[in-house]
């Protein structure tokens, strides 16, 4: 549906994007991450054409047909980073004005209000609408065409909760329909939430592509088991390496790191060595963290 094949843009000596090749499949929901500055609005420009490659190639569709074409551009919708519209206009206007851009059925301008939270607000002028409003009308906006795939970017992050709710919608909705969501987000848990896949961008090239499954198996390997312990054996430690290899002593506190499914066995092996155990806790593997290793690594 969407493919990055070697893609490259530079602006001058600097690469904005480089030789990147990254496939987003029909029916899939991938988070492109990164810092600021790592190429993610780049690479949804170029998706839909609104950025020329200084080298590589982006196709999109179905068949696959160069993103610079404009018969290209059928088959997507795209939300901006920032979005704006005339002051002036209702809500209910711009939804309709756009919708006859987008040849869609009258209709869908109420459900895609609805789904955004503003059928409430649709008469009122844009003028005085909040933040998150513009951005929630945005998303109405961008989920208007029956396109095949809808690209998304930073869509969460001037949302309230009503907007929140309206992304989630949105995207499961479009799941569920068999179609493409591409978006970047730095909402971390909107991103474990939603995708099927995350790719990490670090300076412009590819650190990282991880499935669901990946993601939350090295979310897991990085959870911690400590141990305050009174009495133990002094062969204690080689007994519980022999199941958690990086097992070590701070202190009195056994620290055993890996995921959930080690700690009863390390339980039973500690009590065993007849261990006084005073104290147990335990911090489970969290998303920002690895992906603060992913970005370190990448650099």
């Amino acid at each position: 549906m969407i493919r990055f094949e070697r893609f490259t843009k530079s602006y001058g000596a600097h690469d904005a994007v480089r030789d990147l090749t990254l496939a987003v499949s029909p029916g899939e929901v991938v988070a492109l991450l990164g810092p600021n500055g790592s190429g993610k609005t780049t690479c949804l420009k170029a998706a839909v054409g609104l950025v020329r490659p200084t080298a590589g190639h982006v196709l999109v569709g179905s068949p696959p047909a160069d993103a610079l074409l404009p018969s290209a551009r059928h088959v997507l919708s795209y939300l901006p980073q920032k979005v704006t519209f005339p002051d002036a206009l209702t809500g209910r206007e711009v939804v309709d004005f756009y919708g006859r851009l987008r040849r869609a059925p009258p209709e869908r301008a109420t459900e895609v209000l609805r789904l955004a939270s503003l059928n409430g607000a649709s008469g009122r002028a844009v003028g005085t609408y909040s933040g998150g409003m513009v951005q929630r009308l945005g998303l109405a906006v961008a989920a208007l065409p029956d396109a095949p795939a809808l690209l998304l970017d930073e869509p969460t992050a001037a949302l309230d909760p009503d907007g929140l709710c309206a992304f989630y919608g949105l995207v499961e909705r479009r799941r569920r329909e068999g179609k493409t969501v591409f978006f970047t987000s730095h909402h971390l848990g909107d991103v474990e939430r939603l995708a099927d896949r995350f790719a990490v961008l670090v300076e412009g090239v590819l650190a990282a592509v991880l499935t669901s499954s990946e993601l939350a198996e090295r979310v897991a390997a990085r959870g911690v088991m400590r141990l305050r312990l009174g009495a133990a054996p002094r062969d204690l430690l080689d007994r519980v390496r022999r199941l958690a290899p990086e097992a070590a002593f701070s202190g009195d506190e056994l620290v055993v790191p890996g995921p959930s499914s080690l700690r009863p066995p390390v339980l039973e092996e500690v009590r065993a060595a007849g261990a006084e155990v005073r104290a147990l806790t335990v911090d489970e593997g969290r998303l920002d963290a690895l992906y603060r290793e992913l970005v370190g690594a990448g650099r």
